[in-house]
């Protein structure tokens, strides 16, 4: 992968189709990285879309350019290494697609800068528009692996081995076999970035307040929160069978979108429907990209 760098970072990144074509922001997220978009990408492209795959802050080859820079997580710091990221390479205005923290990550940037941003995709994760709440008990034993961050004895037990910590995640938020180990293996590559542990447990602990968010998003946070509905039009990909975030916790997600808004129910699939069904999700990126123009 190239590298391009921002006033942060040294990111890299893909950049495949068309370079005059409308321009789609593809996100990933958490246990995973850019590789999630390999088989959805040439779907994109052959549709005349060029897509923009980076791996986030603490991911793959992406690296800090100065050692004092925090090494932050949070929301707002992915959203600004995108737009930073899409600055660096004069592009303008743009379409987005985000799986779990990407997801997320795109919501954001819909809020931080809605006059560059056309329409965007998440997948895996309802973004925290009007800040973020418990929704259950049920999902909070879910979302055991947030609280194990939390505690001095499971951070540390994360750093001794983030590998097998990821692999939990692989292995339990989708039905078994979706997977083999040879897969697994080349994206946990990824993992072993310098910055990948702190990235990580800052993130899951600033969510709910155990760490400090970055500041240099502070604006953006606090957009975020004020921030109840969108109008710009969005597609939300839902695993039937996704073992973190069940379909109940998106069933109301509509509520959040005042524009074109739809939720798609993926029967069979779990929380990784870019490497579960890579062709269904391509498909539908591209029909509703596709509307926009």
């Amino acid at each position: 992968m190239p590298t391009i760098q921002t006033s942060l970072l040294d990111i890299a990144y893909r950049d495949d189709g068309p370079a005059e074509a409308p321009v789609v922001l593809l996100l990933h997220g958490w246990p995973d990285d850019a590789s999630t978009w390999d088989a959805v990408i040439p779907v994109l492209n052959a549709a005349g879309f060029r897509t923009i795959a980076p791996m986030i802050r603490g991911f793959g080859t992406t690296r800090f350019r100065a050692s004092d820079t925090p090494r932050t997580g949070n929301t707002a710091m992915v959203a600004l290494d995108a737009v930073a990221l899409l600055d660096a390479l004069d592009i303008g205005e743009f379409l987005v697609a985000g799986h779990d923290w990407g997801s997320s990550a795109a919501a954001a940037l819909a809020v931080g800068w809605p006059a560059r941003v056309g329409r965007i995709a998440m997948l895996s994760s309802p973004p925290q528009l009007g800040g973020r709440v418990m929704s259950s008990f049920r999902h909070a034993r879910l979302q055991w692996y947030h609280w194990l961050q939390a505690t001095r004895i499971g951070s540390e037990t994360v750093r001794k081995d983030p590998k097998g910590f990821a692999r939990i995640m692989w292995e339990t938020w989708s039905p078994a076999g979706w997977f083999d180990d040879a897969t697994f293996e080349r994206v946990a590559v990824s993992f072993d970035n310098p910055d990948w542990i702190d990235v990580t447990l800052h993130s899951y602990r600033a969510r709910w307040g155990e760490a400090e968010p970055d500041p240099a998003g502070t604006w953006l946070d606090e957009k975020l929160e004020r921030t109840r509905t969108l109008a710009l039009p969005a597609l939300y990909f839902q695993g039937a069978l996704d073992g973190v975030n069940p379909p109940e916790i998106s069933e109301s997600l509509a509520g959040k979108f005042i524009g074109p808004f739809e939720r798609i129910v993926m029967p069979g699939i779990g929380h990784f429907p870019t490497r579960e069904a890579p062709e269904n999700v391509g498909a539908r990126l591209v029909r509703h990209f596709q509307a926009g123009m």
